[in-house]
C-alpha cells in the first residue's frame, strides 16, 4: 500500500548554520564564482580570447533572467582591462579624391590632441597670412615687381606709338584695352568723317597700311599679355613664398609631434600644398597696394582675390583641414567592451549624415559617424540577437563586416537597386573585434540551420545552464553571488537566516530540492523588495520574515485572476468536488500562466462508456481545443487498454473523455493519468474518491511519468480544499519521480504535518487506482483472468459484456466467458 509523503519530503531547508557568516557583510566575494557555476560558457569564452581569428565569435545561449549580459561583462571586463588600448581612428579629407575620405590610425589619445593642434594651426594660419601680405617687406617686393612690369609695358607702348607714327598713324587705346589707329595727314589726325571724304585710292592705301600695322601691333599686345602673365606668376610665387613661411612655422610642430606617422606626414604635406593652391580663400579682407594697370590703363584687381582669382566670393575650403575624430579612445583603459542595446543599422554600422543648405542636402568627411562596431574595434561587442534580427539590414551589415574583416560606413541598401543620391565612400576601417551575440537556444538553432554564414562566423557556443546541484560547495558559491548583489545594489545587510531562506527560494525557482536556480536576477528582484520592506520597518538588517512578506506581497500583487478563479470554486460556479465519490469522475490538475504569475487549478475530468464501435472519443480534440501532446496522451490511454484487456477479446466500446467546464485550449499530457483513472472507473462502475486530485502522465505500460508544475498544482488544489475546509482526507497523487521537485509552501507542509492533507507518490496507475477507489487493482493470473472483485477484474468483465453486445451473436458466441481463458482450438 502506498503511504503518503512525510513533511520532510515536501521541501528542503537550508540550515542557517550552513551560511559561513552572521550576515552578508562577513562573506567575502568570490571572483571565480560565475566561472564555477557556468563552466561550459566559461570554457567557450576562454577559447574566444585565445583564438584571434575573426570567425571565432561567440553565441552566448541561455534563457532570460540568467544574467547573460552580466556574465559576459564579468568575464570580458577583466580581460579587456589587461589588454592594450586600441588606436584612435580619424577621417581626413582626401585631396586627390574628395569623395573617398581617408582613415588614419593613431595611438590612443593622439586623435584628440591632433584635432586640437590642427584647429589651432589653421586658425593661426588664417590670421597670419593676411597680415604677412600687409608687411612692408612683402609690399616692397610686390611694388618692385609692379614697377618692373610697368616700365617694360611703358616701353612697349612707346615703341608702338613710335612705330605707328612712322607709318603715319596715331595710336589710341580705349577703356576696354581695344587698339584703334587713326591716319595722320599733314601731322593732323583724320577723323572718321574726314576719312570718308578722302580720295578712294588714298583711302585704300591708308586702310592697307593700317591693317598691316594692326597685325604688327598685335605682336606688341601679345608681348604685353605675356609680360602681364609673367607678373601674375611672379606675384603668385611671391604670395606662395610669403605664405610658405607661415605654413612652415605653424605646421612644423605638427610634423614634429605627429610626423612619425607616415600617413599623417603625407596628410600635413597635402594640407600645406592645398593651402598654397588656395591662398585667395585665406587672404580674408583683401590687401592694399595697387596692381599693374591692364593694357587699357586699369588695374587687374586687388587681393580680394589674389592675382589670377576670379571675381566673386572665394569657396569655403577650411572644412578640408578639419579632423573627424571617428573613434576616440583617449578615455579608454584597455580594450573597449561595448554593449549595443539598440542595434539599428546606423547605431551598429555607423552612418554618413547630411546637412541641408538652401534646400539641398550635402555631406563631407566631417559628417561620418562611427557605429558601435567601430567603437568596439580592438575589443568586444555585445549584442542581443533578438534585437538584432529585428533590423535585417543591421544583421546583414554585421555579417558582411565580419566576413570581410572591414567595417564600412555606407548607406544601407533596401532590397532592389534604386536611384542613389550623391554621397561619399569613406575608406573602411580594418575590423578587429570579438562579437558576442546573446540569445535563446531556439534562436541559435534557427540561425544555425537557416543562415550558413552564422555557422562560419560564430563557431563558439557559450551555453549558460539554468540550475546547478545543491551541494554545500555550490550553496556557498550562490551565497557569495547574492552578497555581491547586495553590495552592488547598496542594500541593507542580509542576516544569516535571510540568506538561508534565499537558498531555499533558489530551489523553489528551480523546482527541485536537489538543485539551485542560476537565475540570479529573479533572486535580486526579491532581495530588493525585501530590503525595501526592512527599510520601511526601520530594521538594520534584512531577516527571513522580510523575505516572507516580500513573497506574500509579490503574490498578492499578481494573484487577482487566481483569486477570482478560487471565488468561482467557492460559489460552485466551477464544479469541482473535494469530497464524496463519483463513477467516471476524477479531479485533474492544471497550471495556468497569466503574465508572470503561475498558479494551479483543479478540473473535473468526466468519462462515459457504452455499447458501440466508436472507441474512446477525445472531446477536446473533436472541439479543436486539444493540442497534439494532449491527443498523444489520449492515444496512449487506448494503447494501455489494448495491452491490458484486449488479449483474449476485441476492444469494442464507445466512450468519451472531457474536461468539464473547460473552454480554453488544452495541451500537455499531465492529466492523462487522471483521464485513465476516470475511464477505468467508468468501465468498472466503481466510484472514485473526489477528495483526491491526480496529476501525472501515463505510459502505455501504465507507469506514471513525471510532469511539470507539481508545486503549483498541489498549491491550487490545497487552496480550494482549505477554503472549503480541510477534512483530513484530502490530498494529491503525483508521480513518484516528481518528489524531488517538491518545494511546497510552509502552510501546505504544516497541513500535512497535522494530518489534514496528504500527498501520495505513485509509480503506476494501479497504485493510483487503489488509492482513488479503495479497491485492489488485481493482476492477471496464469489462466489469463483477474481476481474476482478486483478493479481490473470488473473492468475486464465490463469490456467483455460491451463487446458481446456490440458484435454479431454468431461471433460473440465463439468467445470464452470472462475469466475462463481462451480456447486455442477455436
Amino acid at each position: 500500500m502506498t503511504t503518503p509523503l512525510s513533511p520532510s519530503r515536501l521541501r528542503t531547508a537550508c540550515a542557517p548554520d550552513a551560511i559561513p557568516a552572521q550576515d552578508s557583510r562577513g562573506i567575502p566575494e568570490d571572483p571565480e564564482a560565475l566561472a564555477k557555476i557556468q563552466p561550459r560558457a566559461q570554457s567557450a569564452m576562454e577559447m574566444a580570447l585565445a583564438i584571434k581569428s575573426r570567425e571565432y565569435n561567440v553565441y552566448l545561449a541561455g534563457d532570460p533572467h540568467l544574467g547573460r549580459t552580466y556574465f559576459a561583462r564579468s568575464f570580458l571586463d577583466p580581460a579587456a582591462a589587461a589588454a592594450a588600448t586600441p588606436p584612435d581612428l580619424i577621417y581626413v579629407h582626401n585631396f586627390e579624391d574628395p569623395d573617398r575620405p581617408r582613415i588614419i590610425r593613431l595611438p590612443a589619445g593622439q586623435g584628440r590632441r591632433l584635432k586640437a593642434a590642427l584647429v589651432k594651426a589653421v586658425t593661426d594660419i588664417k590670421a597670419e597670412i593676411p597680415v604677412h601680405f600687409e608687411r612692408e617687406a612683402y609690399l616692397a617686393k610686390r611694388q618692385t615687381l609692379l614697377r618692373g612690369f610697368n616700365t617694360g609695358r611703358d616701353e612697349l607702348y612707346a615703341d608702338m606709338e613710335a612705330r605707328a607714327k612712322d607709318e603715319g598713324f596715331s595710336l589710341a587705346l580705349d577703356d576696354q584695352g581695344a587698339l584703334t589707329l587713326y591716319p595722320l595727314l599733314e601731322g593732323k589726325v583724320v577723323s572718321d568723317e574726314e576719312f570718308e571724304h578722302l580720295e578712294p585710292d588714298l583711302k585704300k592705301e591708308l586702310k592697307g597700311r593700317g591693317d598691316r600695322l594692326l597685325e604688327e601691333m598685335g605682336e606688341y599686345l601679345r608681348r604685353i599679355s605675356r609680360e602681364e602673365k609673367g607678373l601674375r606668376d611672379q606675384e603668385k610665387s611671391l604670395d606662395r613664398e610669403t605664405a610658405a613661411e607661415v605654413l612652415d612655422a605653424r605646421l612644423a610642430p605638427l610634423f614634429e609631434e605627429f610626423g612619425a606617422n607616415e600617413a599623417l606626414a603625407g596628410y600635413f604635406t597635402a594640407v600645406r600644398g592645398d593651402i598654397l593652391d588656395n591662398l585667395d580663400a585665406l587672404a580674408a579682407g583683401g590687401r592694399d597696394g595697387s596692381s599693374a594697370p591692364s593694357p587699357s590703363g586699369h588695374g587687374h584687381g586687388g587681393h580680394g582675390g589674389l592675382p589670377g582669382s576670379e571675381a566673386g566670393p572665394a569657396e569655403d575650403i577650411f572644412y578640408r583641414y578639419e579632423i573627424n575624430l571617428f573613434v576616440d579612445n583617449s578615455q579608454t583603459t584597455g580594450a573597449p567592451v561595448i554593449v549595443e542595446d539598440h542595434p539599428t543599422y546606423f547605431n551598429l554600422m555607423g552612418c554618413i549624415e547630411r546637412e541641408s543648405e538652401l534646400g539641398a542636402l550635402y555631406t563631407d568627411f566631417t559628417l561620418i559617424k562611427a557605429g558601435s562596431l567601430h567603437r568596439a574595434c580592438g575589443g568586444f561587442l555585445i549584442v542581443k540577437v533578438d534585437d538584432l534580427v529585428q533590423n535585417p539590414t543591421a544583421w546583414e551589415g554585421l555579417l558582411r563586416a565580419l566576413r570581410s574583416g572591414q567595417a564600412r560606413v555606407e548607406d544601407p541598401s533596401e532590397g532592389a537597386e534604386h536611384a542613389r543620391t550623391r554621397t561619399i565612400e569613406p575608406e573602411p576601417a580594418q575590423l578587429d573585434v570579438k562579437v558576442i551575440l546573446v540569445g535563446l537556444d531556439e534562436t541559435y538553432e534557427l540561425l544555425l540551420y537557416t543562415d550558413e554564414r552564422f555557422q562560419k562566423l560564430f563557431k563558439l557556443k557559450a551555453h549558460l545552464q539554468d540550475t546547478m546541484r545543491r551541494t554545500p560547495e555550490n550553496t556557498v558559491i550562490l551565497v557569495s553571488l547574492l552578497c555581491r548583489v547586495i553590495r552592488d545594489a547598496g542594500l541593507l545587510p542580509f542576516g544569516r537566516d535571510a540568506l538561508a531562506a534565499l537558498v531555499d527560494h533558489a530551489s523553489h525557482l528551480a523546482e527541485d530540492q536537489a538543485k539551485l536556480t542560476l537565475k540570479i536576477p529573479l533572486l535580486r528582484e526579491l532581495m530588493i523588495e525585501a530590503e525595501a520592506l526592512a527599510r520601511m520597518a526601520g530594521a538594520a538588517c534584512v531577516e527571513r520574515g522580510h523575505l516572507a512578506r516580500a513573497v506574500t506581497a509579490r503574490d498578492f500583487r499578481a494573484d487577482l485572476f487566481e483569486e477570482e478563479y478560487l471565488a468561482e470554486y467557492d460559489r460552485e460556479m466551477l464544479k469541482v468536488a473535494t469530497s464524496g465519490v463519483a463513477v467516471g469522475r476524477a479531479n485533474g490538475l492544471s497550471v495556468r500562466m497569466i503574465g508572470d504569475h503561475a498558479f494551479g487549478l483543479p478540473h473535473q475530468i468526466a468519462c462515459t462508456v457504452g455499447v458501440g464501435h466508436g472507441g474512446i472519443m477525445d472531446l477536446e480534440r473533436e472541439a479543436e481545443l486539444g493540442g497534439p501532446i494532449h491527443t498523444k496522451g489520449m492515444m496512449i490511454l487506448k494503447s494501455y487498454l489494448l495491452g491490458r484487456f484486449a488479449q483474449d477479446k476485441p476492444l469494442v466500446l464507445t466512450g468519451s473523455l472531457c474536461f468539464e467546464q473547460s473552454y480554453a485550449e488544452v495541451e500537455g499530457d499531465s492529466a492523462s493519468g487522471a483521464e485513465l483513472a476516470a475511464l477505468l472507473s467508468a468501465l468498472a462502475e466503481r466510484p472514485i474518491r473526489l477528495c483526491y486530485a491526480f496529476t501525472g502522465a501515463v505510459s502505455q505500460s501504465g507507469a506514471i511519468l513525471a510532469v511539470g508544475g507539481v508545486n503549483e498544482k498541489i498549491e491550487g488544489f490545497f487552496a480550494v480544499c482549505r477554503r472549503r475546509g480541510l477534512t483530513g482526507e484530502q490530498g494529491v497523487l503525483l508521480p513518484a519521480d516528481n518528489v524531488d521537485n517538491l518545494m511546497l509552501p510552509e502552510e501546505v507542509v504544516e497541513a500535512v504535518a497535522r494530518g489534514q492533507f496528504h500527498i501520495f507518490p505513485v509509480r503506476r496507475i494501479e497504485e493510483a487506482m487503489e488509492i482513488l477507489t479503495g479497491i485492489q487493482a488485481g493482476t492477471r493470473g496464469a489462466d489469463g483472468s483477474f481476481p474476482s472483485g478486483s478493479l481490473y477484474g470488473l473492468v475486464d468483465e465490463r469490456l467483455t459484456r460491451l463487446a458481446r453486445l456490440a458484435l454479431r451473436p454468431s461471433r460473440a458466441a465463439d468467445w470464452p466467458a470472462p475469466g475462463l481463458g481462451r480456447d486455442v482450438g477455436k
